[in-house]
């Protein structure tokens, strides 16, 4: 049974439904099981498998027949422009990312004081603990990577860094949105790298886990 924990369920669903689609489970032109077998399986509400089967019908993938049931139309859809064109930004963000943060964390290796390095741990456990929604988390996320370039002691780095936040965050959203973080223990690991590193005040090892980092998100979308 899959559990689906990450908003918006509908969209969770849509995908959950297409892999099993994919992997055979029903063949072309079968019926899908109704609402009431698919909702547990999925962990939603009627209403979402619902709309998860709107989204898939409306791809070509399934044919809602009333009166009769849902079936399989197709065995797969080609990705539309729409996410094509969302992918490619969210490509040129962690680029962008990457030129301002890898420098940061190796600069707040050498440059941090008692302070900035608290501040680092509080942003790190906070975003530990943010809420179960993308936008939560991604806020969190973002406070979290502030406290490094603030670190930095560079004014430059930290203006760049604040006047880039409202595009980061829209492409971490849908990034998250798109292919939700698979082991949220070892992407937690990996940010605890780049703390580790900071606080030892090792900057060539702060750059490495920052980049290695970035370079796993963007290896998902290039």
């Amino acid at each position: 049974m899959t559990q689906l924990t990450r908003v918006p369920l509908a969209d969770q669903a849509a995908d959950v439904l297409l892999a099993r689609i994919r992997s055979g489970e029903w063949a072309l032109g079968a019926r899908l099981p109704g609402e009431t077998t698919l909702a547990p399986q999925l962990g939603v509400g009627r209403s979402t498998v619902r709309e998860a089967i709107r989204q898939l019908a409306g791809r070509g993938i399934l044919d809602s027949r009333q009166g009769s049931g849902v079936y399989v139309t197709a065995l797969d859809a080609p990705e539309d422009w729409e996410q094509v064109l969302r992918r490619a930004d969210i490509v040129t963000v962690i680029e962008a990312r990457t030129a301002i943060e890898v420098e940061a964390a190796a600069l707040a290796a050498t440059r941090r004081t008692p302070s900035d390095l608290r501040a680092i741990r509080r942003a790190l456990e906070a975003r530990t603990v943010a809420g179960q929604s993308v936008e939560e988390h991604v806020d969190a996320d973002m406070a979290f990577h502030r406290t490094i370039v603030v670190a930095a002691h560079n004014e430059v780095l930290t203006e760049l860094f604040d006047g880039f936040v409202p595009r980061v965050r829209r492409a971490m959203v849908d990034m998250l949105r798109i292919r939700p973080v698979a082991d949220a223990h070892a992407d937690q690991d990996a940010h605890a790298a780049v703390v580790e590193a900071i606080g030892d005040r090792m900057p060539d090892a702060a750059s490495r886990a920052t980049r290695a980092h970035l370079d796993a998100l963007k290896s998902g979308f290039a």
